[in-house]
């Protein structure tokens, strides 16, 4: 019988092949004392594999940096820091002096110590320290006790789904995606230092599995879905059926994917689709061009401070904004400011203790109450409005004074870029993401004050039903077809058109083919979304009539259940898509 494990998306793909097991872990490491002669020829040992550990993160950066770019190589500057901390260093040797252990003994001592400190919370900055000083502990164990590199894999099988209670950065940057199909993890989120690089490898991934290590076994068949987060161990021949439909199109579309790229996103009676694409890294902006986007619809900058002990610096942000605004120099480029909080926060900032994070001191609310970090950022995207049509798109707001504080911010840097003689595009746009009910409902007044709104259903799903969209167990009530939903799309959709500024939606639903018919014939027709998804959705807008989409959108504005919603939209797609090939959490649990 097929296993299905439900997590978090962390990189778009969907595979199928054996499992490969990848015991990634701490070594042993017995109780042994050193003669009090020699304990400073052990402290000596300890710098000594300290400094060779750095020396080889140093070397997996520049790798990273060669293979990657310089942004995704800074990842690894928290464990070069951590290697000098005086908390790890004069700890370790403390040990070895007043107890005359090993220097193994006393830094594996040490490192536990902090892991039980830092355990105490399951905020997601600390759950990535606690990976970082996990790699650290291998690496340096490793070097003490005389072991082989744990993180060479040069032997590493191949056409295999890695599966591992967790991965770390420097691992990752190791795996070959010639050989690896796909990574699946017990542990992890989508913003996990190793999540980051496996997308930007390329490599599909799925994080947060809870217990697909105590599942699998060595050889074992298993397909995976990086796109909505499934792992399925000893699949039955129907969901093996299900994924050769699913592989067979996108091959064919692979051939077919610079033909699509130039062909116009319009409906069959004539109503103009703008596809544009969701990117983490400057690097996709590549990607998505090269598949159809004709824009950045949401471009994600939390990859400038995860994991970082330091701000950003200006110069930094404002390169990484200006080549991706150069990627489109005819498309239009949405800037997301830092969404901090919630999943994601630096290593710089102070960071509160909260019960409920994703309802807590996230987004703008950090943004306004650091004014230091973030007008460094809104002055590095100014200058970037200088090099294409960038727009800045503020998060998670509930109330037109925070809209107001943030123009004000605005105006003052536009001041001081004047008097620098630093060339701007003094008719950029400003906007909000609409991701709460609050902001759907007061959306009237919102729209005074914003140039655009973009939808974000992945949080508005989450918080107007009340469902966690990160826990698993809660996966079948997290429902972006709940009617509740469909109204407040509609809600923001029609006070958009009445102030006559553009909206679009950035969440995974533009990504669903039943979401994109409804979304048409919500009369929301700018999409963003992740590129590898853009050609089935330029394909799915080619294939349907907006009149269609209307009448659907019309009836299922009236039901009274997400069944029926879905039921009025399957009626009015009738057979123009084909559902069947999509991979998606919702579009195969459908009612036939």
């Amino acid at each position: 019988m097929s296993i299905v494990l439900d997590g978090a998306a962390a990189s778009e793909g969907i595979v199928s092949g054996k499992v490969f097991l990848l015991h990634w872990g701490v070594p042993a490491v017995p109780h042994e004392t050193v003669d009090p002669s020699i304990v400073d020829a052990e402290i000596e040992r300890f710098h000594e594999a300290r400094q060779w550990a750095k020396a080889r993160i140093r070397e997996v950066q520049e790798v990273t940096k060669q293979r990657l770019g310089q942004v995704e190589a800074q990842i690894f500057e928290p464990q070069l820091l951590m290697l000098d901390d005086p908390s790890v260093v004069d700890g370790t040797i403390r040990y070895i002096r007043e107890n005359y252990l090993t220097a193994q003994r006393s830094f594996e001592w040490r490192m536990l110590e902090l892991q039980a400190m830092w355990s105490r919370t399951s905020q997601p900055m600390v759950l990535d320290r606690l990976n970082d000083l996990e790699d650290l502990m291998i690496r340096v164990l490793h070097r003490l006790l005389g072991h082989h590199d744990p993180s060479d894999l040069a032997r590493e099988p191949s056409s295999v789904i890695v599966v591992a209670r967790n991965l770390t950065p420097s691992l990752t940057v190791h795996l070959d995606p010639e050989h690896v199909l796909g990574i699946a993890t017990d542990l992890g989120t989508r913003t996990t230092h190793w999540a980051i690089l496996a997308r930007s490898l390329e490599i599909p991934a799925v994080v947060g599995l809870g217990s697909v290590t105590q599942h699998a076994h060595e050889e074992q068949e298993a397909i995976l879905d990086g796109r909505v987060g499934r792992v399925i161990l000893d699949p039955s021949e129907s969901d093996r059926n299900a994924f050769r439909k699913r592989q067979a199109r996108l091959k064919g579309w692979e051939g077919e994917i610079a033909v699509i790229a130039e062909q116009e996103s319009v409906t069959l009676d004539g109503q103009p689709v703008a596809l544009r694409a969701n990117v983490d890294l400057p690097v996709e902006a590549e990607h998505a061009r090269s598949h159809g986007a004709e824009g950045i619809g949401l471009f994600r900058t939390e990859f400038l401070v995860v994991g970082r002990s330091t701000m950003p610096r200006e110069q930094e942000q404002y390169e990484a904004y200006r080549s991706v605004a150069e990627a489109f120099p005819e498309g239009a480029v949405y800037i997301r400011t830092f969404d901090l909080g919630g999943d994601k926060f630096p290593m710089f900032l102070h960071m509160p203790h909260e019960e409920n994070p994703f309802l807590g001191w996230r987004a703008i609310r950090v943004c306004l109450d650091e004014p230091e970090l973030f007008r460094t950022q809104l002055r590095a995207i100014l200058r970037a409005t200088a090099h294409g049509d960038v727009r800045i798109m503020v998060p998670l707001v509930n109330d037109v004074e925070e809209v107001r504080q943030v123009r004000a911010l605005l105006e003052e840097e536009e001041e001081a870029l004047r008097r620098d003689g630093i060339p701007f595009n003094s008719g950029y746009k400003l906007g909000v993401m609409i991701e709460t009910p609050a902001a759907a409902l007061d959306a009237a007044e919102l729209a005074r004050h914003c140039d655009f709104f973009s939808i974000g259903t992945n949080d508005l799903v989450q918080y107007t039903l009340a469902v966690d969209r990160t826990n698993t167990r809660l996966a079948k009530l997290y429902n972006p077809f709940h009617p509740s939903v469909v109204r407040l799309l509609h809600q923001v959709a029609r006070v958009s058109r009445a102030a006559g500024i553009e909206v679009s939606l950035c969440g995974e639903l533009a990504a669903n083919p039943l979401g994109t018919f409804l979304l048409l014939g919500l009369d929301i027709h700018a999409l963003s979304m992740a590129w590898p998804s853009l050609p089935e959705i330029k394909k799915v807008v080619r294939d349907i009539r907006i009149a269609d989409a209307r009448s659907a959108a019309r009836k299922a504005l009236a039901a009274p259940t997400s069944q029926d919603v879905v039921r009025c939209l399957l009626d009015g797609i009738g057979d123009s898509v084909d559902l069947t090939v999509f991979s998606g959490r919702w579009s195969l649990s459908l009612p036939r």
